[in-house]
């Protein structure tokens, strides 16, 4: 797609970024398939190519409307576009720009402004946690759209104590740790029986996507920059330890947020080349299951992983768009005895989550949760399935917020399995 930037963009650092993206779309139009926000509205300026017009129309110097803004609010960032485009177009790449220089020119209502400062300053910060908790000892008597908000208090079991020579980092993050503590706890059980421990630096926090993708930048990048401070120690030997082999990250939209540091602290000059190894040695738990498969095989009995169900797996948009990874979690789960079926319809459709979308868009975002939840209760036919295993925190709350069945990440089907086997 040929651009001509406007000369206020030409040699900045967006405005080169963007162009460089721009040029590799050839407007084929295959991305509207496979957009979720195109299959609801029917409109083009609700599909990646129209928000890739509005963006190059904005570059190119067209002041940008209100119209502009709710267009790109209304994407998910799903980034099935980038699945489907055969150009290698990086559209969740290009909105991060546009979204960006578009806000800067339309001031959005006082509203929606704080709103968007609630999320940003109260999902990241340690105030969140007991807020938290205080939620979930009142939820009975909250309003119903605040408890599916609020998820039931879990039962977090025990960290392991035993040590190991072989170590990886584990993220902590900020939602997670508050709202279902166990997958931490079970990740670390799994990786433990593996003769693997978690290690979690103190300092770690927020990955930064909260900040990041409500448009600050500058807040997101501080703790992008944090992070990599505090897991920059364990990275080589020290204190008699060898380096950790990876930072494993059990949410899939926190890696795909640290698998792209290196993208996004590029142009840092004091960050550059820690972020590019910090995002080298980033993994999603689930590419380590072709290792844990083989440790695991004889601890995981037949019947123990039978108790657990028919499972269906609801593939994050981070995990199978945002990180490409795609498959795994089914495959070996299945290997290790696991009844896990992937829904055989629109598996690639976003179910309405999207980090802080279901609150900033709770009317798309329900209907896509429905359309979801429709998909996975007939997986395995007529009755549905006795659990939805997903990926990713998000993901899990929004879908368990619409339905009765019970919602889990796959980490804490495989350590409910570990713990029933007999010779656990």
């Amino acid at each position: 797609m040929q651009t001509k930037l406007a000369p206020h963009y030409q040699g900045t650092a967006d405005g080169l970024a963007a162009e460089a993206i721009l040029r590799k779309c050839v407007h084929c139009g295959f991305c509207t398939a496979t957009c979720p926000t195109y299959q609801l509205l029917g409109d083009e300026l609700d599909s990646p190519r129209g928000r890739i017009y509005l963006m190059k129309q904005v570059l190119e110097g067209v002041t940008p409307t209100r119209k502009t803004q709710l267009h790109l609010d209304r994407c998910l960032t799903c980034r099935s576009c980038e699945s489907t485009c055969p150009s290698g177009v990086q559209y969740g790449h290009l909105l991060d720009i546009g979204r960006k220089l578009v806000d800067a020119q339309v001031p959005r209502p006082w509203n929606e402004r704080a709103l968007r400062w609630v999320l940003k300053e109260g999902i990241p910060s340690p105030l969140f946690a007991p807020a938290m908790a205080l939620g979930q000892l009142v939820r009975p008597i909250l309003p119903a759209a605040v408890q599916a908000k609020v998820p039931v208090k879990q039962n977090a079991g025990e960290w392991p104590t035993g040590g190991h020579a072989r170590q990886v980092l584990l993220l902590a993050g900020c939602v997670q740790p508050a709202m279902a503590p166990n997958i931490h706890r079970a990740t670390a059980r799994v990786l433990d029986a593996a003769g693997i421990a978690c290690v979690v630096a103190p300092k770690a926090g927020c990955c930064g996507a909260v900040k990041f993708h409500l448009n600050d930048h500058d807040g997101g990048m501080m703790e992008m920059r944090a992070n990599i401070d505090a897991w920059w120690p364990y990275l080589d030997a020290h204190d008699g330890h060898a380096g950790v082999e990876a930072i494993l990250i059990n949410v899939s939209g926190c890696g795909a947020t640290v698998k792209d540091y290196g993208h996004i602290l590029r142009d840092d000059p004091a960050y550059a080349f820690k972020a590019a190894r910090i995002s080298a040695l980033t993994r999603d738990l689930s590419e380590w299951l072709p290792e844990l498969t083989e440790k695991l095989r004889s601890q995981v009995s037949q019947s123990a992983a039978q108790q657990a169900g028919a499972l269906v797996f609801h593939p994050p948009c981070t995990l199978q768009h945002g990180q490409q990874l795609r498959g795994g979690v089914e495959r070996y789960l299945g290997e290790l005895g696991f009844n896990i079926k992937l829904t055989g319809f629109e598996a690639h459709l976003c179910c309405g989550s999207a980090g802080t979308y279901s609150v900033l868009n709770p009317d798309l975002s329900h209907q896509l949760l429905e359309r979801k939840l429709g998909h996975l209760n007939t997986t395995f036919g007529a009755a549905p399935p006795d659990m939805i295993v997903s990926a990713n925190i998000g993901c899990i709350t929004h879908l368990q917020s619409g339905t009765a069945t019970p919602v889990r990440h796959w980490i804490e089907v495989l350590d409910a399995a570990l713990a029933q086997s007999p010779q656990n």
